[in-house]
């Protein structure tokens, strides 16, 4: 959605003697993904005064006051001042990133975004998680409330770090008296994303665990940004959990997107993806397969009885992620090129896992020949 031109919104409001009163809001990683697109829709909104948009680069939204800057910089707290809600979105998720400088930026940036919220005088601190940290078991409810214990653990790519942002979160106001918190933990999320599980849906057999029960929950980003304007506008408040209605079986996902299975023992599945992981060769740990294993599908009950609803459905955000991921090869969460995925055929999956020990083997002489 296009903002309106600045001129043609102060006319109306001359004309209507109506000026925005509503809250001056900060975004950081406003430059991209769901920041960018969540500045264009705070931007565009009648019940928001002023949007401040906060990146280490300067993103496209005209209407919007931009501050360019690392938000582990202390000096974020001097363009916070005036500032009533920050929406905090500047976080690194990315794969292929070092996974401790991946730690440091989004555990550092989220210290320092808060503490500089409070001295600046916000009220209010909106942060966006996953439910990936109800964690993924055999025994989860089917759906999980918000209020359900955290159970995951740090062995899934940068669940360590979300973990560790909602003890900060529960923490703050307790820190510093006065500023509010809310969580936000979107399903899996979906436009213009790469995760650990949307690459699933770009192998060319789509691996199933035996015995293991999986549901599918998507989160298209669109609903997410309007989850976080709720929360923004103060409609809802405290720990929130968006995707969604409902979930999608195995099966049914297989039958949409006509993705054959590859099923494989657990001790097989995750032992290789262990090793795959361990000598380099995959960027995700064999944590991740978890969530393709077991259920975390989470109610949204709290957003729902403050009047929000989705848009999108399950089974029209897999038809997107689909479009999305057309033309790309993922083996075990490992991109290929179209020569490599060529040469891997159909089979490819299968053996990127089973053939883990000849690789592994392969690994240790090409060490030892250094």
């Amino acid at each position: 959605m296009s903002s309106p031109d600045p001129q043609v919104r102060a006319a109306r409001n001359r004309t209507t003697g109506s000026p925005h009163r509503g809250p001056v809001v900060a975004v950081t990683g406003a430059a991209s993904g769901v920041g960018a697109l969540l500045v264009e829709r705070l931007a565009a909104s009648e019940d928001i005064r002023r949007v401040v948009a906060i990146d280490e680069r300067r993103g496209e939204c005209a209407d919007a006051q931009w501050h360019v800057l690392d938000v582990r910089d202390p000096a974020i707290a001097e363009k916070l001042r005036g500032v009533d809600v920050v929406v905090h979105l500047a976080l690194d998720l990315d794969l292929e990133s070092d996974a401790a400088a991946r730690t440091a930026f989004n555990v550092r940036g989220t210290q320092t975004v808060l503490t500089a919220a409070a001295a600046a005088g916000v009220r209010r601190v909106v942060l966006c998680t996953s439910a990936m940290v109800y964690g993924a078991l055999a025994d989860n409810e089917l759906p999980l409330a918000e209020d359900a214990e955290l159970r995951a653990t740090a062995e899934a790519t940068g669940v360590g770090d979300l973990l560790e942002i909602e003890r900060l979160a529960r923490r703050a106001p307790r820190a510093h008296p006065g500023l509010n918190v809310t969580v936000v933990r979107p399903a899996i999320l979906v436009g213009g994303t790469d995760t650990a599980l949307t690459r699933y849906f770009e192998s060319p057999r789509l691996l199933v665990v035996a015995g293991s029960r999986p549901a599918w929950q998507f989160c298209h980003v669109e609903d997410l940004c309007g989850a976080l304007e709720y929360a923004v506008l103060e409609k809802v408040e405290g720990e929130l959990a968006v995707g969604c209605e409902g979930w999608l079986e195995q099966e049914q996902v297989e039958e949409l997107s006509g993705i054959r299975r590859m099923e494989l023992p657990s001790a097989v599945a995750l032992g290789a993806a262990a090793r795959l992981h361990r000598i380099g060769l995959t960027p995700s740990p064999a944590g991740d397969l978890a969530y393709t294993m077991y259920p975390w599908v989470v109610s949204g009950s709290r957003l729902h009885d403050a009047g929000w609803r989705p848009r999108w459905s399950n089974e029209e955000v897999l038809a997107e992620l689909l479009d999305e991921v057309a033309g790309r090869h993922t083996l075990a969460g490992r991109r290929l090129g179209r020569k490599d995925a060529t040469a891997a055929g159909a089979a490819g999956a299968t053996v990127a896992l089973l053939g883990t020990a000849a690789l592994v083997r392969r690994a240790r002489k090409a060490r030892r020949r250094i």
